[in-house]
């Protein structure tokens, strides 16, 4: 069945038979890209700092979607507790074919009042625990030659933002580091590309919605008029993990309702 464009197939977008890693994945983005995934033909390895062993709500999304599910609890503050888990994946029977990169944390405070502590603490989730993981889960990727790397970036990698340094500083860099890893893994059959979320109703950005002042603005912004949801995320989300993007290196894709257009 084509969708439209000769030589073009639904059968591009399958992820059956693939196996996906999901960091961040017990609630929010997360846990809507499992599932899209899963949605696909995935099976799913779930990560996330307070992930239960059993019963969540993203390994019940998983299997009734009828792939398999496995959990690990990992805090991704603890850069010796993300080389395990690497060290896990890596020699396990079954190689990672998608590694979607999307643990994250926020402090919210304006700059003077940021404290070292905060910056740290952001920075180690955001940015670094990303790196030592698709370093690791990468290298075997490209010694394979394939795999499929996907970053949670923001709109924050494209803007400053307002009380939220370290979380801005860290997603600039994820865009940076997307490109640098696509420029030196293209080659090897390893696409590294990021999704760039919107507003998106999640509990990071609860205080956002909760202040009149700060929503309104936000919705005045944004074309489409409404806060995203979680699930907006799964088709670009499946798109850069399937053979649909054997060809995209490199890029940040915004599912933002049109908000970088204004």
């Amino acid at each position: 069945m084509t969708i439209g464009i000769p030589g073009t197939s639904l059968a591009a977008f399958s992820l059956k038979g693939r196996l996906a890693v999901v960091t961040g994945a017990r609630r929010g983005i997360g846990l809507a890209i499992a599932t899209g995934l899963a949605e696909a033909g995935a099976d799913i390895v779930g990560v996330s700092a307070s992930l239960e062993p059993d019963g969540s709500d993203v390994q019940r999304a998983v299997e009734n979607a009828g792939c398999t599910f496995t959990a690990h609890q990992v805090d991704f503050a603890d850069r010796e507790a993300v080389k395990a888990l690497a060290e896990r994946l890596v020699g396990a029977d079954r190689p990672v074919d998608i590694l979607v990169n999307n643990a994250g944390t926020i402090a919210r405070a304006p700059v003077v009042d940021h404290t070292d502590e905060a910056w740290d603490h952001v920075i180690e989730v955001d940015l670094t625990s990303q790196f030592v993981l698709t370093r690791e889960v990468g290298r075997a990727m490209v010694e394979r030659g394939s795999g499929k790397v996907i970053f949670t970036a923001s709109m924050l990698s494209f803007q400053g933002g307002i009380n939220v340094v370290g979380y801005t500083a860290a997603k600039s860099a994820i865009a940076g580091m997307t490109k640098a890893l696509a420029n030196e893994w293209a080659s090897h059959g390893v696409n590294v590309n990021a999704i760039a979320p919107g507003y998106i109703a999640t509990d990071n950005t609860e205080a956002l919605r909760n202040d009149p002042a700060r929503s309104g603005a936000i919705l005045d912004r944004i074309p489409a008029g409404r806060w995203g949801e979680a699930r907006d995320l799964k088709g670009a989300a499946v798109f850069l993990a399937s053979s649909a993007s054997d060809y995209v290196h490199g890029t940040v894709l915004p599912v933002d309702g049109g908000w970088l257009g204004r």
